[in-house]
């Protein structure tokens, strides 16, 4: 399965980190050990159904549990039924040198 989160918390941040609970969120996937990959509007993660669905929902209960108020999450899922459906590297080599 592959999965793309985007966690929009209220406020994003704190004073002194403007993106703190954003960070929070990506700390969880990055201690999951899960394979993924950071961007500028949301984190990439693939692995096996239960392990993603387990780290998304840390990575929002995690946001709230840094101080946000509240957050907004949007996801997008990829699974396949049949060998596990093509990888994230699939999905980009032809744009990757």
């Amino acid at each position: 399965m592959i999965a793309e989160i985007q966690v929009l918390p209220t406020p994003a941040g704190t004073p002194d980190d403007r993106h703190a609970h954003v960070e929070a969120a990506i700390a969880v996937i990055q201690a999951s050990g899960l394979h993924h990959e950071v961007g500028p509007l949301g984190t990439t993660l693939e692995g096996a159904p239960d392990a993603v669905w387990a780290v998304l929902r840390a990575a929002q209960e995690a946001t709230l549990a840094a101080g946000a108020e509240r957050v907004v999450t949007v996801l997008k899922l990829l699974q396949a039924t049949d060998d596990g459906g093509p990888s994230m590297a699939d999905l980009v080599r032809k744009f990757r040198p």
